[in-house]
């Protein structure tokens, strides 16, 4: 797939997301976007909030969304710019300079009394005003992002630098070539790169830890100045810290009292007392100098462990104006392998050995839970059932990893993409959020799926790994076909929304997240006994009328609940991040119609399906597990069982499957003697023993 192609793609999808939604081909082009910007970690979240006007001086202000970083406290500002012409169109810099200027105007009078006063309340622009106003003094920097359909001129290389309030404003052009360029990144998100001298004049000092260099990585420890940490954290933001990481801080932990008052009272002591930074990169620049060698640049630079001591500096700096001329920070760095398939669970493993000592549970690194490849691969192999006059059957693509879907159409011919689409439709893609959203929806955890797409995914994977823990039998094909009959009740139930006479443009993802777990709560209130059976979603690939009808009054009583004058909370969107805002919207009691009963079953019915579906998922499993034993081969479990057996490792029955092992394939170990051995290979793994 090159530009030209990707561009038409584009193009089209965002005509099919505005059908599907119902809404208006720009609101689309934003929403499409901006899940791009998301999935490539350059926004942690989005909101839409789209408003535009004259304010004084007859300046002409805009604003199409935002998203406030709560861990860095940058204050993300979208603007768009749409034609959906087929032809190429080029931004120019003055174009891109008066687009900014429409946002900057935006900030002015959103600070200013006029459209504070005027603006009408329970609006998502309302709610931006009162965020911006209430969060000014801890606002560290303004990201201004501009989008379009467009290309960027050659001649915009550095736009003008501006300042709000003398903080930083940076402004961030998002051309249809930079959206390709990023989802096609080997990464599938934006690379980090750092000219170390432009933070400190040689770059960063380091040793080469030769003895632990390997053909996978090589490590360097250094003395990283306290300034130039802060400094790089402020231009990059919460994009500098691993994705894990990030999630984990940013759930679960504030920021270190003891670092800060390290800081506040004895800087020069920092080295002594901090257990410093763990980072990796690709492609490390080192240049020798009289004194030593000087790391000058990295790519895709990454801390993976020393979050809360790299944010503690910014911070300390920012909120305390303490000088860190006297603070330096201990960091190893280990440059891995270019290759991603080798550097992908490279990263990993490190990043999981250097948080051990957090309490990070496997949910932490959700990325890499065995959940989500069984989910890719039942979406693999399952069809979903032709519909609408078809006469082929499809597939849900569930994405796994960030740009799969994209990623796997880079290298096909016209012929090959076009029935690659054709089974996949974009429009059945299902990602790991988007998964999530659905799933707490359906669990009556709406509060949580309004706090943003990063700490609803959180929660949702600490659920799963309990229940995974417990037994992942009950994360089988019907557990999928289901996750994909909630992810068409919720784009349908978008669609209703959009589609009211009350409804005003704006909180549709509350409004739907909150319908959804109020259908799931009425049912359950109202018909103990029964639920919804979503296999009949599934078997439609569409939502019944009864359901329909439903959800047209339980959609108004929820706009109703949660923009009503007399909630707890002036501004809406945080509003509904809270429990009590569920706790009144449950206070609806809408009488369903009898007509629903068409589309509940009893719960026996379910049980005994569920039952069934973990009697396959089982035996899925063994047959698994015993592809995996088989293709290890006898001679490496030979070598795994002497291993075992030296460090003490095997009980008897296990020995038993280790001995049918080496005699493959004139022998081979049943399903459950399989599934011993596949966690014996994870056992001998972590006592040193090398897989190959």
């Amino acid at each position: 797939m090159d530009m030209q192609d990707f561009r038409k793609d584009f193009l089209e999808d965002i005509k099919s997301t505005a059908a599907t939604v119902g809404e208006g081909t720009v609101a689309a082009f934003v929403k499409v976007s901006t899940e791009y910007l998301i999935s490539a970690e350059v926004l942690p979240d989005f909101i839409p909030s789209f408003f535009m006007g004259t304010g004084k001086s007859n300046r002409k202000f805009r604003i199409d969304g935002y998203v406030l970083d709560e861990f860095d406290y940058t204050m993300n500002l979208i603007i768009a710019d749409y034609s959906g012409s087929e032809e190429n169109r080029v931004v120019k810099r003055s174009q891109a300079i008066q687009i900014f200027d429409r946002l900057l105007h935006f900030v002015d009078e959103a600070y200013g009394n006029k459209l504070y006063k005027e603006i009408e309340i329970s609006t998502p622009c309302a709610d931006l005003v009162e965020l911006l106003r209430t969060n000014r003094s801890r606002i560290r920097k303004y990201r201004l992002l501009l989008i379009t359909d467009g290309y960027m001129s050659d001649r915009i290389d550095v736009l003008p630098s501006k300042n709000i309030d003398d903080v930083q404003v940076e402004c961030q052009i998002w051309d249809i070539e930079r959206l390709f360029k990023v989802c096609f990144s080997d990464m599938g998100r934006q690379n980090i790169e750092i000219d170390f001298k432009a933070y400190t004049r040689k770059g960063i000092p380091c040793l080469e830890a030769s003895g632990a260099t390997t053909d996978e990585y090589r490590s360097f420890l250094c003395i990283m100045p306290g300034h130039a940490l802060a400094d790089i954290y402020d231009y990059f933001g919460s994009q500098l810290l691993e994705g894990n990481v990030r999630s984990f801080l940013s759930t679960k932990v504030a920021v270190n009292k003891k670092i800060r008052e390290t800081i506040l009272k004895a800087p020069n002591m920092f080295f002594a007392f901090n257990n410093g930074v763990s980072a990796t990169a690709m492609d490390l620049v080192i240049e020798n100098f009289d004194d030593g060698k000087y790391i000058t640049f990295a790519k895709d630079f990454q801390i993976i462990n020393g979050g809360q001591t790299t944010a503690s500096l910014s911070n300390a700096r920012h909120k305390d104006k303490v000088n860190l001329e006297s603070v330096f920070v201990q960091m190893k760095i280990t440059e891995i392998d270019t290759d991603l398939d080798k550097s992908a669970d490279l990263i990993r493993n490190i990043s999981r050995s250097s948080n051990s000592q957090n309490k990070v549970s496997d949910a932490d690194f959700f990325s890499t839970h065995p959940f989500h490849v069984r989910m890719e691969q039942i979406s693999r192999r399952l069809f979903a059932p032709a519909v609408g006059g078809l006469q082929y059957d499809t597939r849900w693509f569930y994405e796994r990893a960030r740009g799969q879907y994209l990623q796997a159409q880079m290298r096909m011919t016209k012929s090959e993409k076009n029935k690659f689409v054709a089974q996949h439709p974009k429009k059945q893609l299902i990602t790991k959020t988007d998964f999530a959203k659905v799933r707490n929806s359906w669990r009556g955890l709406p509060h949580i799926v309004s706090r943003g797409a990063q700490t609803n995914f959180m929660n949702f994977a600490e659920w799963v790994d309990t229940e995974w823990l417990n037994s992942d039998v009950g994360f089988n094909e019907k557990y999928f076909q289901e996750s994909v009959a909630l992810m068409i009740l919720f784009k349908h139930t978008e669609y209703i929304v959009t589609h009211q006479a009350w409804y005003e443009q704006g909180y549709r993802a509350n409004i739907v997240t909150y319908s959804i777990a109020l259908l799931q709560e009425l049912i359950k209130s109202q018909f103990p006994e029964k639920e919804v059976d979503l296999q009949i979603i599934w078997n439609r690939q569409s939502v019944p009328e009864a359901i329909t009808n439903e959800l047209i009054n339980i959609t108004k009583a929820v706009f109703e609940t949660i923009t009503d004058p007399k909630r707890e909370t002036i501004n809406v969107t945080q509003w509904c991040k809270r429990e009590t805002c569920w706790t009144k919207v449950k206070d609806n009691k809408i009488l369903l119609n009898a007509e629903i009963e068409k589309v509940l079953v009893d719960k026996i019915e379910i049980k005994s399906a569920e039952k069934n579906a973990r009697k396959d998922q089982k035996m899925i499993s063994g047959i698994e597990a015993q592809t995996k034993v088989l293709e290890y081969g006898s001679e490496n479990w030979k070598n795994v069982m002497d291993f075992a057996i030296a460090k003490k490792l095997v009980t008897t029955d296990v020995i038993v499957a280790l001995k049918l092992a080496i005699q493959m394939p004139i022998k081979l170990p049943n399903s459950h003697q399989s599934k011993k051995l596949i966690e014996l290979l994870e056992q001998v793994n972590s006592e040193g023993y090398k897989i190959y």
